[in-house]
């Protein structure tokens, strides 16, 4: 178990180095290296990353960088939507199935790229390339009082968003946060690590839920998932003592060319 350990632990260093979207490699990780189909893979990955994210929320939350109110309305709409999405794969062929999921990662690849090269030109700001769309976005944060101000577009902007992450998440087995990033960094005014923070407690809620679903029905393989899981939380821990350290718009764009070349490599073994 010594192999799944550690390919455990690379994808918990990849979603702590380029944040919450990194989780998406944890499936084709474990189809590659571990040999399993995706309806098989997707469970362990989606608790692998629950995990991770889990930690990275409480750290968040350590900080106070975490809206937990938002993450709540989110992660309670994707809930709804996960359990479709595992009803779904369980009962997808492997091969459509992988040519879903290297579709998603090519995109995931492509918007993570765009978006870095856009940082990378703003001296490495995130949060500032992601504001500049032009209208004011629907979730508005009350510099005061240190919170969203709540309206109905705000709400239903955020819902619909947490409903397609959780379709994704049952469906794929990914956290979803290549969908909380971009969504958060659309529709409100948060700073990047806000943005993270609460994207990570969104992905460990609703993966939760997936997992649990995954698990009453024997579709999780216990044997496999632990060792993946535990090298995945180490692989965080380890990860956020050198995010720090390294150029964030480098690393989204060299984690854009892998997940590009992983999302090649899946649609040609499905052929």
């Amino acid at each position: 178990m010594m192999v799944v350990s550690l390919l455990g632990f690379t994808v918990g260093i990849i979603l702590a180095l380029t944040g919450a979207g990194g989780g998406i490699l944890a499936v084709p990780l474990l189809v590659f290296g571990a040999g399993l189909s995706m309806a098989q893979a997707g469970p362990i990955g989606l608790l692998a990353v629950a995990l991770a994210a889990a930690l990275g929320a409480i750290m968040g939350l350590k900080n106070g960088t975490v809206r937990y109110k938002a993450a709540l309305l989110i992660a309670s709409a994707g809930i709804l939507c996960s359990p479709l999405g595992l009803w779904l794969a369980q009962r997808t062929p492997n091969r459509p199935l992988s040519m879903v999921f290297a579709l998603v990662l090519l995109y995931v690849a492509w918007r993570v790229y765009q978006r870095a090269t856009a940082a990378s030109g703003n001296g490495g700001n995130a949060g500032v390339a992601a504001s500049q769309t032009g209208a004011a976005p629907p979730c508005r944060l009350d510099i005061q009082r240190g919170k969203l101000n709540w309206t109905a577009p705000c709400a239903r902007a955020l819902a619909m968003s947490g409903l397609l992450a959780g379709g994704l998440s049952g469906l794929l087995g990914v956290g979803g946060g290549f969908v909380m990033v971009p969504a958060l960094q659309r529709y409100t005014d948060l700073n990047t690590q806000s943005i993270l923070s609460t994207s990570l407690a969104v992905i460990a809620l609703v993966s939760f839920s997936g997992v649990a679903a995954s698990a009453a029905t024997g579709h999780l393989q216990w044997a496999i998932a632990l060792p993946f899981s535990a090298g995945a939380l180490a692989g965080m821990g380890s990860g956020r003592l050198l995010a720090a350290r390294l150029a964030g718009p480098v690393l989204q764009q060299a984690f854009a060319l892998v997940s590009a070349c992983v999302a090649l490599a899946l649609f040609v073994r499905a052929l």
